[in-house]
């Protein structure tokens, strides 16, 4: 027996099958209507915000805390207002499942972070986070900035110097004795000088050479690290030593300078210097009379920015860590005592208490020097490409100066990477 399909007729007068469709009644939301009251970013008054983080919440412990009435002194909350038919199809109703309460504690999560008052959550509270290498640390005892192995140290002069070979030096040396001994023998029994004479002849000039060469080795190298050509970096190949001069900038880790407090370094130095008279104290092991001898130094370099002013690219330069660096930069004089100057200053003071250095009466004098962000700075070292990072390496060999007919110097051999700045540091540098 055939059933009946039912059917009825649209406003138009077209008959369909089925039943006509029944309309849809409005569904309250289902999500609480109580007011929230307005907080100002105080987590205390955030409600489960503060429970998650073992907060105490402001009225929690008497339980009147779920009204609806705003907080005295805060702009007057907005009520939620009742969901359209439109987004009830789209989104559905919002319902409060069973984990949407207060976060519980399980055992294997670790120690609850405290929630800061600006309500940022971090890895751990203020002052334990984890130290990025080289970054001054913040917990020791004494004002003095200590660095990580990101920094590289300088604990000396940069070396550079003459290099000759030992046996030709020995070589000369029982020469000119065995001439001495031979002059001094024919003169005595035949009474002639003449040997004796051209020894000494040969000897002296050797001996004024070798001189001049030890005072004006620094000037000297000096001058040929300023007359050394630049290099563009657009055209140089991996490995090829070049000098580019440029604007440099700090990296990751910015320097300080230890007396001054100059932010943003790239280099700084600080020398105590101590005068020893007759009979004076020793600032070190090789202090000598009637001179001025280093008692504290501390010398700081990190990897930096440099941006070549011919072609524009900008290279890492790879100071740190250890690096070998040979800077060549003037310090000025900031403290200067003297016999008739002997009032220290509080900074001073500080600074040497906190180098547990002492303050008696001595004839000292500090210097300090510093490259800073936006100065202009040359570099010479070995280009390196890697993954498209431009840098500037230590040279694996130290690097000769050649010998100078001219000015009468000897090879001069310096190692490590060379930094060079000319600049004064109470000028104005480059902004960046």
């Amino acid at each position: 027996m055939a059933t009946r399909i039912p059917s009825h007729q649209l406003s138009s007068g077209l008959y369909v099958s089925g039943r006509p469709e029944q309309p849809t009644k409005e569904r309250q939301p289902t999500m609480a209507s109580r007011a929230v009251p307005y907080t100002g970013g105080d987590v205390k008054k955030s409600g489960e915000l503060g429970k998650m983080f073992d907060i105490p919440v402001i009225g929690s412990g008497s339980g009147s805390n779920s009204g609806s009435g705003p907080v005295p002194g805060h702009p007057p909350v907005l009520k939620p207002t009742r969901l359209s038919n439109s987004s009830q199809q789209t989104s559905g109703s919002v319902r409060s499942g069973p984990n949407s309460g207060p976060m519980r504690k399980t055992s294997g999560s670790g120690p609850m972070v405290a929630l800061q008052p600006t309500g940022l959550i971090t890895s751990g509270p203020i002052g334990s986070g984890v130290r990025r290498p080289g970054q001054p640390d913040p917990t020791g005892q004494s004002g003095k900035v200590v660095y990580g192995p990101a920094v590289t140290s300088l604990a000396e002069e940069g070396k550079f110097g003459f290099r000759v070979s030992k046996v030709a030096m020995w070589v000369f040396l029982v020469m000119v004795l065995m001439g001495l001994v031979v002059g001094a023998f024919l003169m005595v029994a035949v009474k002639k000088a003449l040997i004796l004479v051209m020894v000494v002849a040969v000897f002296v000039p050797v001996v004024i050479v070798f001189l001049w060469n030890l005072a004006w080795r620094r000037r000297g190298l000096l001058g040929f690290l300023k007359k050394y050509p630049d290099s563009e970096l657009r055209e140089a190949i991996d490995g090829q030593y070049v000098k580019v001069t440029g604007v440099v900038t700090c990296g990751s880790i910015p320097l300080e300078s230890p007396f001054q407090k100059v932010p943003r370094c790239v280099y700084v130095s600080t020398e105590l210097f101590e005068y020893r008279g007759l009979g004076g104290k020793t600032a070190n092991p090789k202090h000598h009379f009637f001179s001025w001898g280093c008692r504290n130094s501390e010398k700081y370099v990190a990897d930096f920015y440099i941006s070549d002013f011919h072609s524009g690219l900008r290279a890492l330069v790879k100071a740190g860590y250890g690096a070998k660096v040979a800077p060549f930069v003037e310090s000025t004089t900031v403290v200067d005592v003297t016999k008739n100057n002997k009032d220290l200053s509080p900074n001073f003071l500080s600074w040497l208490s906190d180098r547990s250095l002492s303050s008696d009466d001595r004839i000292m004098r500090l210097k300090e020097g510093y490259i800073k962000e936006g100065s202009t700075v040359s570099v010479m070292g070995v280009v390196r490409r890697h993954d498209n990072v431009l840098m500037i390496v230590s040279p694996p060999e130290p690097i000769s100066t050649g010998c100078r007919w001219a000015s009468c110097l000897l090879p001069t051999y310096v190692e490590g990477l060379i930094l060079t700045c000319d600049e004064n540091q109470n000028a104005d540098v480059i902004p960046v």
